[in-house]
C-alpha cells in the first residue's frame, strides 16, 4: 500500500511539468501561448525588434525539408513572425513567434534564436 501512494505522488508531482506553457510578464499583463498579436503588443508594447519567415514545410512522414522551389507551389506560405522584447538589465531576452496571429511560441535566451 505506501508504495502505490508514493506511485500516485510521483505521478501527481510531475503532471504540472508536462502541461507548463511559457509565459511573458509585461507592465501590462502577461501573455500566454494561444493570446492575440493585439493583447501582447497592447500588454507589452512594441518590440525592440521583429522579423517575418515562410515556416518550412516537411515531407509527410519526415524530417527532411521541402526546396524552397517545390514547398512554394505546393503549399502557400504560413508566415511566422518573431518579435524580440528586451525584459530589463538582468534578465534574458524573450522571443515571441507568432502565426496567423496568435501567440505559438515564448522562448528565453541571451541572443534571439
Amino acid at each position: 500500500m505506501p508504495l502505490a501512494r508514493i506511485a500516485l505522488l510521483l505521478a501527481l508531482s510531475t503532471t504540472p511539468l508536462l502541461a507548463r506553457a511559457e509565459s511573458l510578464r509585461c507592465t501590462g499583463g502577461s501573455v500566454t501561448e494561444g493570446d492575440s498579436r493585439l493583447s501582447l503588443v497592447y500588454k507589452c508594447g512594441p518590440p525592440e525588434a521583429s522579423d517575418a519567415f515562410c515556416a518550412p514545410v516537411y515531407y509527410a512522414g519526415s524530417v527532411n525539408v521541402v526546396p524552397d522551389p517545390w514547398a512554394s507551389i505546393a503549399v502557400p506560405c504560413q508566415v511566422i513572425e518573431q518579435l524580440l522584447y528586451s525584459r530589463g538589465p538582468g534578465e534574458l531576452l524573450a522571443t515571441v513567434y507568432i502565426r496567423r496571429g496568435i501567440v505559438q511560441t515564448i522562448t528565453y535566451g541571451r541572443t534571439p534564436n
